[in-house]
């Protein structure tokens, strides 16, 4: 988990809620539940876990050390704050850290994430104590974002973090920062780049947290976020180039309300069209394509106007959408360096024998 001379560059750049639990009626009606106490445990510095039994928490510890660090030396800081489970360890860490009158949670609202989201995202930060700014954004006013072409997070990003920069600078805050992890690098990040023309400090990644080191911190610290499923933006559900609209992603988050209501976690439903193709975790393909819950979920995603409801053998993974751009890339790749080796391809009046 250490982090490497990369992350020292990146180094460079850049009310306690009452002890009871907070609850706020989601979509469907029921309670989102966030824990008061455990939130204001992280504030004001007291673990959860008092001991270091085993090597697994020895490195929690160190991992918060080392996060702690990046952030002590800020006066304030402006956290993008989606209510994951990456930005709430940020906005807590910096809560805990630097106090909670020197914080200020900015979350964009928009129909690229379920309301849910918003819902819990209000209540943790009320939790913590920290000033937060909602802000409704509208992507889809953009239509180079619209477009969904690969960089689409690039126009996305950069709309939020101007709205963002001004709600710091009314704050009295000049830092910005998000929750981008190490294992972020890996994939392809579009809105990464445009966070570095804006100046954005990821602390995650200047510690050289990947996504389990931040569970296990967010464990070690008593955050309800710590076992929550990963989430993104709902137009990552679509393939590139095929058009996002607000009636797409609509029944997009339908679909994966549905998977929800049925018991699956971490899950994907992503929209090809007439063909809805599901990614839930490998240990419930078998469940998924069980009897009853098979019905169900076919009966119910045709309803959201589906006429194909598939399931992904391969399980859930982040940026599966990616997978095609990517084959493509390396076909063509292969039928070029096929081409130059070619009989004749070196010299036009080579003559072959087969």
């Amino acid at each position: 988990m250490a982090g490497g001379k990369g992350a020292e560059t990146a180094s460079r750049q850049g009310t306690r809620a009452a002890g009871r639990p907070m609850k706020t009626p989601d979509d469907d009606g029921e309670q989102a539940v966030v824990t008061a106490a455990a939130a204001c445990d992280a504030v004001s510095g007291r673990d959860r876990r008092e001991g270091d039994a085993g090597g697994g928490e020895r490195e929690a510890r160190v991992a918060l050390e080392r996060l702690e660090a990046v952030l002590a030396p800020l006066p304030s800081v402006c956290v993008a704050f989606s209510g994951g489970v990456d930005s709430s360890l940020v906005l807590a860490a910096a809560a805990r850290r630097l106090g909670a009158a020197r914080v200020l949670g900015f979350t964009a609202s928009s129909e690229t994430y379920r309301s849910a989201e918003l819902v819990e995202a209000r209540a943790f930060a009320g939790a913590l104590g920290v000033r937060h700014v909602v802000h409704q954004t509208r992507e889809l006013d953009d239509e180079r974002f619209a477009a969904n072409p690969p960089e689409r997070c690039y126009y996305c990003k950069g709309a939020m973090l101007e709205a963002m920069a001004e709600a710091a600078r009314a704050a009295g805050i000049e830092t910005l920062a998000d929750g981008a992890n190490r294992d972020d690098l890996g994939d392809v990040r579009p809105g990464l780049q445009r966070a570095a023309e804006h100046g954005v400090l990821h602390p995650l990644i200047v510690a050289g947290l990947g996504k389990a080191d931040v569970r296990a911190v967010s464990r070690r610290l008593g955050l309800p976020t710590a076992a929550k499923p990963q989430q993104a933006c709902l137009a990552s559900r679509l393939p590139y180039g095929s058009e996002i609209t607000a009636e797409k992603l609509r029944v997009i988050a339908a679909a994966e309300d549905v998977l929800r209501e049925l018991g699956f976690g971490q899950s994907r439903v992503r929209h090809h069209g007439d063909i809805a193709r599901i990614e839930v975790e490998a240990s419930e393909i078998g469940r998924a394509a069980g009897g009853p819950v098979r019905d169900e979920l076919v009966r119910r995603l045709r309803a959201l106007g589906f006429t194909y409801v598939t399931l992904d053998l391969q399980g859930f993974r982040s940026g599966s959408m990616n997978e095609a751009p990517r084959a493509a890339a390396s076909a063509e790749t292969t039928t070029r360096a096929g081409s130059a080796g070619a009989p004749g391809a070196a010299s036009a009046g080579a003559a072959t024998t087969k």
